[in-house]
């Protein structure tokens, strides 16, 4: 009969199959799975989240202590023999509570499984042979201790010294808590913390900005009263920050020209307190409806959405809108902590090529403000290239002048705006995800 236990582990090998030999998105495919088994008790499921969520942050590791104890090296072993290894790995060093007996015995009865019984010896072996010895690890350089790829790692230590690249390295890999932003024309602070306090949630303060929340140990986002209301939306605290820069006012026209998932959007609908209208635009009906199913579930009314490619010129929007918001698409270098497959997906090549698409976006959105109107420019990235060159190459190209962003975060948050034109907040350094951001005035 299966134990509890093999069936947890199969299911986070599927998962892993799915994300690191076909190439899926963790988040995506983690969430797919997790509402598949909505069913499982709640421990069951973190159990599969942790292991799925853990392997793929700390893959370099692995395969390099993989590597250091197997004859076969990784790259040539069968995809199911490699995942069923690197999980089972990560057991290992990293889940205390789990018994290496059981770590092992479980896997070779996951080989079995899946018909790799000639194999289960090869399994067997590794593993504990890396189990008696693990006490003794040690890596050869901080791309295999924070399983970051070399050439970020370099990029971050040039630009920041290595002090700061290993605090923002060191940040990723601890456990991130849900970030939620209360939509305040909903619901009090009050009645939201009561709602979520009731069903089990911990909830802690941001500390930096009065609307967003810390919140963890509750069962599932969507069973939480608070979320099905529309009383909260799941937003970082940097990403929050783009709605208080824009500071819209009232019976204000803004255009967000990529706006899925509508986080930014429907912040700035809550501060135009039923006034003005927002208008969210994106590539693909997918991404739109995934704005509509936000925007539904929060019932605001001053907020539309629109299928445009922001890379077409709309000659419709043209010096029509009060605030365009341009939260352009990037290398996601900022959110590694929260989807960690970023950092085997980018490439430096890739860098390259979205600082150059963000160009050919700016050049066309920067035409919908109206003149004294705003252009708030973000990415999620932690990047010079991506961030503060464009900003200053758009300055250098377009009739804008700078906002000075001193003091928009309080004192905690002001040395990340540190030459006061742009902010470029740290993972670890500030208490939220990496993000940057710039505001614009037309002249």
């Amino acid at each position: 009969m299966m134990t509890k236990e093999t069936d947890s582990r199969e299911i986070a090998l599927d998962i892993l199959l799915e994300i690191l030999e076909r190439g899926g998105y963790s988040h995506i495919i983690l969430r797919q799975a997790l509402n598949k088994y909505q069913y499982l008790d709640k421990s069951e499921r973190a159990f599969i989240s942790r292991i799925a969520e853990g392997t793929v942050e700390y893959l370099l590791q692995i395969d390099y202590i993989i590597d250091s104890f197997s004859n076969t090296k990784v790259k040539k072993m069968k995809p199911v023999i490699r995942t069923i290894l690197r999980m089972s790995v990560y057991q290992l060093l990293y889940m205390d509570r789990v018994p290496d007996s059981a770590v092992c015995n479980e896997a070779v009865k996951l080989a079995v499984k899946r018909k790799f019984t000639g194999l289960k010896g090869f399994v067997n072996g590794v593993l504990r042979n890396i189990s008696r010895n693990k006490e003794g690890l040690s890596w050869p350089d901080d791309s295999v201790r924070y399983s970051m790829p070399a050439w970020i790692v370099s990029m971050w230590e040039e630009t920041f010294g290595r002090e700061t690249a290993v605090t923002m390295m060191e940040s990723f890999l601890k456990d991130k808590k849900t970030t939620v932003r209360c939509n305040f024309a909903k619901a009090s602070k009050e009645e939201i913390l009561k709602s979520l306090k009731k069903q089990g949630a911990e909830v802690s303060e941001s500390g930096i900005s009065e609307a967003v929340l810390c919140i963890e140990k509750y069962d599932y986002l969507e069973g939480l009263e608070a979320f099905q209301k529309g009383y909260i939306q799941v937003q970082d605290l940097s990403s929050s920050f783009v709605g208080e820069i824009a500071d819209p006012k009232k019976g204000d026209y803004v255009i967000d020209v990529c706006g899925a998932p509508g986080g930014k959007s429907i912040h700035i609908a809550d501060k135009l307190d039923g006034t003005g209208m927002v208008e969210v635009r994106d590539l693909s009906l997918q991404k739109i409806s995934m704005v509509e199913e936000n925007i539904k579930r929060c019932g605001f009314l001053n907020i539309r959405t629109k299928v445009q490619d922001a890379l077409t010129a709309d000659p419709d929007s043209v010096e029509k809108a009060d605030i365009v918001i341009a939260d352009l698409p990037c290398s996601g270098l900022g959110i590694i902590g929260r989807k960690p497959d970023i950092k085997y997906r980018m490439t430096p090549e890739d860098l390259e090529s979205l600082a150059a698409l963000q160009r050919a976006l700016l050049t066309v959105v920067q035409t919908y403000v109206k003149p004294g109107g705003r252009l708030i420019f973000s990415t999620c990235t932690i990047n010079r290239k991506e961030n503060e060159e464009n900003a200053q190459w758009f300055l250098e190209h377009f009739p804008f002048d700078c906002i000075s962003l001193k003091g928009k975060f309080g004192e905690k948050m002001d040395s990340a705006a540190a030459n006061q034109e742009f902010i470029q907040l740290l993972p670890g350094i500030h208490p939220c995800d990496g993000f940057f951001i710039a505001a614009f005035q037309k002249r």
